[in-house]
């Protein structure tokens, strides 16, 4: 009975296995290798050594290059017309305003009508003098009567030559008191008024001379010594235009709060002009650049660059892996679209020319021939 048992279980056994070796999991298979894939297809460039100009930028204040006051050189004179006004340009010898001289011209008149009635005594004189002379040598007249005579003819004429003072005195009071332009130029401000009575020395206008302006640029006293007379600069106005000038002369002096030193910049006299809208004006302020002249600058197209985390950074190809290094630069001048490289870069290596902003360090790229960056 036992024996009968045991096959039993044996048998049922053997029934199970074909189920259990069905049911046992297989032995997991090593999975294949990775392989890296690009991320991306770049185009590479080489940096490129270019003469590049070298500027120096300031500020400063565009300011009249002379500006002349003009004034009242007779007082209490009223002033009947003012013929110009803030922004004409006029010539020199030009009337600005017409005052009312009529007591000036009744004081010429006067001056001359004594005058002609002293030409008058005086030759009077003269002539008594001379007949005096003849008769005394005849021994008619006492030598008294004789000296008497002289006397008369040197009073009379000293009496002419104040005559004639005060006449020259009374013609200049009327000529100072036309109101002239000193120079050829423009007006640039104005504070005559018809009907005012200005007192000798008021101001009534103001001329810059020859319409010239000019650009005062504050320099810090260290960059002084490179900027010379007759070095051309450039300007950037208010809308954007730019304008040329020359540099005129450097101050010999700094600023002890500043540390800045003045740098006399001429401008175009078309920039100061009636009817048209001067890109530069007097009083404005205005930026600018000096060229102190051509030096050589290792560059990149400025798409080459990219910004992280306040650093400059390239992306140099790693010709043996296809792989981009990140790497700092320190960045200098900038000119158009490129960028000068200062540090951080050697002048064989390739660079992702651009769509540098979707890589990281390390990135398998598929990357096209490098050229020279253009």
């Amino acid at each position: 009975m036992k024996t009968g048992i045991n096959n039993a279980s044996f048998a049922a056994a053997l029934f199970c296995l074909p189920w259990l070796s069905a049911c046992t999991p297989a032995s997991p298979e090593a999975p294949p290798a990775a392989v890296a894939k690009p991320a991306l297809s770049v185009r590479t460039v080489l940096p490129q050594r270019e003469q590049w100009p070298q500027l120096l930028a300031a500020s400063g204040s565009v300011m009249p290059w002379q500006e002349a006051v003009i004034g009242a050189e007779v007082g209490n004179n009223r002033i009947a017309e003012v013929l110009v006004q803030v922004g004409d340009t006029v010539r020199q010898g030009q009337p600005l305003a017409r005052v009312d001289d009529a007591a000036l011209a009744h004081e010429v008149a006067e001056a001359r009508a004594g005058l002609l009635e002293l030409e008058a005594a005086t030759a009077e004189a003269r002539a008594n003098a001379e007949r005096a002379r003849a008769l005394r040598a005849q021994g008619f007249y006492s030598p008294q009567t004789a000296v008497q005579y002289q006397t008369a003819e040197s009073t009379a004429a000293a009496r002419l030559a104040a005559a004639k003072a005060r006449l020259a005195s009374a013609e200049l009071r009327l000529a100072k008191s036309r109101v002239l332009a000193p120079d050829a130029g423009v007006i640039s401000a104005r504070t005559a008024t018809v009907g005012s009575l200005p007192q000798n020395g008021d101001e009534l206008f103001r001329l810059i001379r020859g319409g010239r302006l000019e650009w005062r640029a504050e320099v810090p006293a260290d960059d002084l010594p490179k900027v010379r007379p007759g070095m051309p600069v450039s300007l950037r106005a208010a809308a954007g235009e730019a304008v040329p000038g020359q540099v005129r002369s450097v101050a010999p002096s700094v600023d002890p709060q500043t540390r800045n030193g003045l740098v006399y910049v001429d401008l175009p006299r078309s920039t100061v002009t009636r009817g048209e809208n001067p890109a530069l004006r007097a009083g404005a302020f205005a930026r600018g650049e000096f060229d102190l002249g051509a030096q050589p600058a290792l560059t990149l197209p400025q798409a080459a660059v990219v910004l992280r985390e306040g650093f400059a950074y390239v992306f140099r190809l790693d010709p043996g892996t296809s792989r981009v290094v990140q790497s700092k630069v320190q960045l200098g001048r900038r000119h158009g679209d490129r960028v000068e490289i200062l540090d951080g870069l050697a002048a064989d290596s390739p660079v992702v020319a651009a769509g540098v902003g979707f890589l990281a360090d390390g990135d398998v790229v598929q990357p096209v021939a490098a050229e020279a960056a253009r």
